[in-house]
């Protein structure tokens, strides 16, 4: 015996319904010319109602879903630089002296506004700065890195980032990174060939994090000021930032 699906189960109690209703019109109103005239009329509204619903009101929802999903994505990015971002562009900020205005462009607790953020974003994209590996702190990398690994890799599993573009290549460059420590015993007396490809993947990493932090801080900015101030009252790319309100 077929099986019918609920959504043609619904589509024939409702034209059920519908001759119901128009049947009990012409029997009780014996008025078959404004019935047909009423039908017609009706159906002449048809396309315009299938326009209304199946465009605007799904679009509708489809931003909602959309905006609902960004919030998720943007408290696992809160998480990421919670436990991994913001110490590690404390341990990557003195090879790059690039980035150097982030380190007093906002007071603690200040506020930068969109015409701001999006010069700082313009001029880092076009010019991220060289980072000199010398005056990074290759050990404390490699052991900071090397504990994260696993928080890395829950944050790679998680399939809701595969719709932010940006932050997912900003994670796969954070993990590469960490497997290239990683699979060395150690980062002392490397040749200066290894250097130098370490140096182009914490470039790599450098030149993300920076631009993903900022849009972060935007949207914190717009969206939750209160995470906003406590996140410029502990700018890792001051090093004499504080949490206390003064």
């Amino acid at each position: 015996m077929r099986k019918f699906s609920w959504e043609t189960k619904l589509a024939l109690v409702l034209v059920a319904i519908s001759l119901c209703i128009y049947a009990g019109k012409f029997l009780f109103l014996k008025n078959p010319g404004d019935t047909a005239n009423y039908i017609f009329n009706a159906l002449g509204f048809l396309p315009i109602n299938v326009l209304l619903v199946t465009i605007v009101l799904n679009k509708l929802l489809v931003m909602r879903a959309k905006s609902e999903r960004m919030q998720k994505i943007n408290m696992v990015i809160g998480t990421f630089f919670a436990e991994v971002g913001n110490d590690l562009i404390k341990i990557i900020v003195p090879g790059n002296p690039a980035i150097s205005r982030l380190n007093t462009a906002t007071p603690a607790g200040g506020k930068w506004d969109t015409h701001e953020f999006a010069e700082l974003r313009r001029e880092l994209a076009a010019n991220p700065g060289t980072v000199d590996i010398a005056k990074i702190d290759m050990d404390a990398l490699y052991a900071f890195l090397c504990s994260r690994r696993d928080f890395l890799l829950r944050l790679l599993e998680n399939p809701v980032l595969l719709e932010h573009e940006s932050f997912t290549d900003l994670l796969r460059a954070v993990f590469h990174l960490t497997e290239e420590l990683r699979h060395r015993c150690g980062i002392s007396d490397l040749p200066d060939s290894d250097y130098t490809h370490l140096k182009g993947d914490i470039g790599r990493v450098n030149e993300r994090l920076v631009l993903q932090w900022l849009d972060y801080m935007e949207y914190l900015d717009t969206n939750y000021p209160y995470l906003y101030s406590l996140e410029m009252r502990t700018n890792p790319f001051d090093a004499h930032a504080s949490p206390v309100v003064r």
